[in-house]
């Protein structure tokens, strides 16, 4: 064989050897690219699924460090002679509403100025007809049986009195009873035998229950006796609040009179009145309606707080809620 055939042969060779070392090396890497495709999004999924893992343990781990707002509450201390009754009083006691400085200012500026003067007109009248007009002084006595000028003078006098009387006597009652306005704060008073109940639809519908304090607990807590109680209903002051009473026994009475508040509470029927408080503090009441055996065991003790304090108050309560009521969750 000649060189030249030599060198073709292996050229030949080589080639076959080049193309069968190809299709070797294809199908190798073609079966190992085959084998790593669907591995791939495995790989990226589990970072994920990891991750979501962790989120669902951290969401619980975060709900519980959380802190969780339960409100605070510190009983307010009474101010001596507000709201209370006092030693030595002999009149009303100072009022902290609208309503109870409107009804004091007509006591004083109205009804009693003429109350004095009619006493001390009628009694002048007495002392000239017991001076003038008694036996010694005429033995023989006056048939005088009409006299029309005196009959028109104390026909009209009355009437002009009972007018000026009735103008802010009216407006006062119309003050009293006006309905409450939107968004009011309302508290339901239950008269029980014999003790009070007070709830808070708009909180969460919770109820406090009012018992009397002893007399010996009441002066540890530095309030007056009889009138201390263990649970007071609170309220925001500064704010219309929309009392409504029933009884759920017997007719007993809400009233405070420091507020010149007073509400029958009758069993099956709901009355309604508003209640605004001026200042902060506590005010002392009790029932004003017959009851029965513990009827003078009823006090009522009316805390009047800030809006950020009430609030507070009220996540102290089971089921107190504060603001509108969350909206329910939507169906799954």
């Amino acid at each position: 064989m000649s060189l030249a055939d030599t060198a073709r042969s292996m050229g030949k060779a080589f080639r076959t050897f080049g193309r069968t070392l190809g299709v070797a090396a294809a199908l190798t890497f073609g079966a190992q690219a085959m084998a790593a495709a669907p591995a791939a999004p495995v790989a990226a999924e589990a970072p994920a699924a990891v991750a979501s893992d962790s989120a669902a343990a951290a969401a619980p781990a975060a709900a519980e460090a959380a802190p969780v707002d339960k409100g605070y509450y510190t009983p307010m201390k009474p101010t001596p002679g507000k709201g209370q009754p006092v030693d030595t009083g002999w009149t009303f006691q100072d009022q902290y509403s609208p309503t109870g400085e409107q009804a004091l200012w007509m006591h004083d500026v109205i009804l009693m100025p003429i109350i004095v003067a009619i006493s001390i007109f009628v009694l002048i009248l007495l002392v000239i007809v017991a001076a003038r007009f008694n036996k010694r002084a005429n033995p023989v006595a006056s048939k005088t049986s009409h006299n029309t000028l005196i009959e028109v003078v104390w026909t009209l006098v009355p009437v002009l009195i009972l007018v000026v009387i009735a103008v802010p006597s009216i407006r006062l009652l119309a003050h009293q009873y006006e309905p409450a306005p939107k968004g009011a704060v309302t508290v339901k008073v239950t008269g029980y035998q014999w003790y009070w109940g007070y709830t808070y639809p708009d909180n969460g519908g919770f109820e406090v229950i009012s018992n009397m304090l002893s007399e010996e607990d009441a002066l540890k807590a530095g309030e007056p006796g009889h009138l201390a109680v263990d649970n007071r209903m609170v309220v925001p002051v500064g704010e219309p609040i929309r009392i409504q009473t029933i009884g759920s026994d017997v007719i007993h009475a809400f009233a405070v009179p420091s507020l010149w508040f007073k509400l029958d509470a009758v069993p099956g029927r709901i009355n309604e009145k508003v209640l605004f408080i001026k200042e902060p503090g506590l005010y002392y009441g009790q029932c004003s309606e017959l009851c029965g055996a513990r009827h003078g065991y009823m006090p009522i003790a009316v805390e009047a707080l800030p809006r950020d304090k009430f609030e507070a108050w009220v996540k102290t309560q089971p089921g107190g809620t504060v603001g509108a009521a969350p909206a329910a969750a939507p169906a799954a």
